[in-house]
């Protein structure tokens, strides 16, 4: 295991990305089972952790100009309980089904984000939200759309010395009323075989059915196989989903 670091400047995280390889870590849900199955098959992974939870700017929910803002370590309880707009319905109803209470008072935004599971609950509501991502390194800053953040499977366009500090979210997505419906082989705490986040904009994003969610205004779906549902299964199912996320929204 390597050093363990826990700045409370961001100045100072920053830094440390930059001079150095390091596992940026926040309740760290993902990461501990991540490491503990690399090494009981041999392959430990030695780098430095950067331990993000000393860093008060990263947390919270508030208004900005022309939309709102997410910090990227802010819980998922903490946007499970707080008081939004209806436009983040999905992304609430999605926090209350990841992982028990335990898992949700310590996992965060941002690091589902980063993990960049084709299962990750958060993708499919904030891409329905045209979410941007706040991406900070000593070189400055930048955003980009979820759609152009998220690569693939655990793939990201984050570079080493970068550090997703924010997801922003436009005062026109947060407005309009949404729904999140989830798949799974049973009701809580499970992998989702399908996930669909829906507005009464018409934005509907479809998970698990492939590598990245999907929006399905912009590119149709190419269902996977895998351990949990074939590929015909999902098809059938993401449809069926998306029927019932339009009935709720019409009703």
């Amino acid at each position: 295991m390597g050093a363990y670091v826990r700045p409370r400047e961001l100045r100072a995280a920053l830094e440390v990305l930059a001079g150095r390889d390091c596992q940026v870590m926040a309740g760290g849900t993902d990461i501990f089972p991540a490491r503990a199955h690399a090494a009981a098959w041999g392959a430990p992974r030695e780098a430095d952790w950067l331990d993000i939870t000393g860093i008060e700017g990263l947390r919270g929910i508030s208004r900005e100009e022309g939309g709102w803002r997410i910090g990227a370590a802010t819980s998922w309880a903490a946007l499970r309980d707080a008081g939004l707009p209806r436009g983040f319905d999905a992304l609430r109803e999605a926090a209350r089904q990841v992982g028990g209470r335990q898992v949700q008072a310590r996992a965060t935004i941002g690091g589902n984000l980063c993990n960049a599971s084709p299962a990750a609950d958060g993708v499919p509501p904030l891409m329905m939200l045209d979410a941007e991502m706040e991406l900070a390194s000593l070189r400055g800053t930048r955003r980009l759309r979820l759609e152009e953040f998220i690569l693939g499977n655990r793939r990201t366009a984050r570079a080493t010395d970068e550090l997703l500090v924010a997801i922003h979210v436009p005062e026109a997505m947060a407005q309009s009323p949404s729904v999140f419906l989830k798949l799974g082989s049973r009701a809580h705490l499970v992998i989702s075989i399908v996930m669909v986040a829906a507005n009464a904009a018409g934005r509907v994003a479809v998970g698990s059915c492939s590598e990245v969610a999907r929006l399905l205004d912009e590119r149709g779906l190419a269902p996977i196989d895998d351990v949990r549902a074939t590929a015909g299964y999902r098809h059938l199912a993401a449809a069926e989903l998306v029927a019932r996320a339009r009935e709720r929204l019409a009703a």
